[in-house]
């Protein structure tokens, strides 16, 4: 009997690879035919010795203080997936200020697990400064820490302040330069940094390629990023990479959806899953963003 042309479709997506499903699919499809967050995942290889959650989150953008309720409340849902440490994809605050980071900092220490950070441009006091994020995060630059096996990168791809036409600075190459071949190729590694890295992403660096390349030969597994607001899932080799809606109080989504929130990560015999938790806003705070700003 001739199959239908949806069930054709729909035959011909489970055949394909998820390699293959994704270099052809966009987005949108991938989560039509169920291949989305949470619906298939990627081998870890050798070397994991037990499972583990994560948090993944980005674009916090803490800039007044009704921001902190905001974010006690988002850090006590992370808290209740109970995760083994949560990595933030940068835009911890709206200008950098200190004060604004500290609170960030102090809201996540609610979490009672390990908060990774990398720098967003809006971490920043000015285009050349971003001492505050230095001091309050000391040594959340270009680092690198393992954790069950598996190795997690955090990136510096922001140049100043510039938000859009940007490029990876020649520190973080060095860094990269300097410290991959310390690591062990054959473990699974996770990216996370600031910028977008999956390709044709909007305001994704001009050189993004040049840090990609660099770990070929690795078991790169996933790339996680901020500063879009707004879901995308792209490859990268042989890894997905993607970015997420903000977990802002203030700020809005460059996709337009209304939805605010993180992912809850999951490595587990071999394989890894992600799913987006939403923060939803309060009628008080419906009420703060629809009224005008003074």
């Amino acid at each position: 009997m001739e199959e239908s042309n949806g069930q054709a479709e729909r035959n011909g997506l489970r055949r394909l690879s998820r390699r293959e499903a994704l270099g052809r699919l966009g987005a949108g499809a991938l989560l039509a035919a169920g291949l989305g967050p949470g619906a298939w995942g990627l081998r870890a290889g050798k070397g994991e010795s037990k499972g583990f959650r994560f948090i993944a989150v980005n674009d916090t953008h803490c800039m007044s203080p009704e921001c902190g309720p905001w974010l006690e409340r988002a850090v006590r849902r992370m808290k209740e997936e109970a995760p083994d440490f949560c990595l933030h994809c940068g835009d911890l605050t709206e200008h950098g200020e200190a004060e604004r980071l500290a609170t960030v900092r102090e809201v996540f220490k609610g979490l009672r697990a390990p908060l990774h950070p990398v720098p967003g441009n809006h971490d920043y006091l000015t285009q050349t400064d971003r001492s505050p994020y230095e001091r309050l995060f000391p040594g959340r630059i270009n680092y690198w820490f393992e954790h069950c096996g598996w190795q997690f990168v955090g990136l510096d791809t922001t140049e100043g302040q510039r938000y859009e036409k940007t490029m990876i600075q020649p520190a973080t190459f060095r860094w990269l330069d300097r410290t991959l071949p310390r690591l062990d190729s054959r473990k699974p590694t996770v990216i996370f940094t600031h910028f977008p890295l999956g390709e044709a992403v909007k305001m994704r660096p001009g050189n993004a390629e040049e840090a990609l390349v660099r770990f070929q030969g690795f078991n790169l597994r996933a790339v996680f990023c901020g500063h879009w607001h707004g879901y995308t899932l792209r490859t990268a080799g042989e890894a997905f990479a993607v970015t997420n809606q903000c977990c802002a109080l203030r700020r809005s989504n460059h996709d337009r959806s209304p939805a605010r929130g993180f992912f809850v990560c999951e490595a587990r015999e071999g394989v890894v899953s992600y799913r987006f938790v939403e923060c939803r806003l309060t009628p008080a705070e419906e009420a703060l963003l629809a009224a005008p700003r003074k």
